[in-house]
């Protein structure tokens, strides 16, 4: 009984910090995708940073990304950007790419 217990203790722990590394992740994604959108508009480091937050925030409104490329895509159209959903997909690829690799860099 004491292996088992072991083991299953040992998945449960696993299966926590892989939960946190993904929400990690997600969350450093959308501070990047933030950043990358407030470039775009052209905003200035402290309203860059307001928005990169608001961004993260966005993230709780439902599950999944949509939220997040809704609000990046009517803020950077409202904005008078030449930005299409394809290319805040992309970005939104891309930082998730470099959030991992931020992430495993810093542990």
């Amino acid at each position: 009984m004491t292996t088992f217990d072991d083991r299953e203790r040992a998945f449960e722990t696993k299966f926590a910090r892989d939960e946190e590394m993904a929400f990690r992740v997600t969350a450093r994604r959308n501070k990047l995708l933030g950043q990358w959108a407030a470039g775009l508009m052209k905003l200035t480091p402290e309203e860059t940073d307001a928005y990169a937050k608001a961004v993260v925030q966005a993230e709780f409104e439902e599950a999944g990304d949509e939220d997040v490329v809704r609000k990046l895509l009517g803020d950077l159209t409202a904005a008078g950007t030449d930005v299409d959903e394809a290319a805040v997909r992309k970005a939104l690829e891309e930082q998730a790419i470099e959030a991992r690799r931020q992430l495993l860099e810093s542990q």
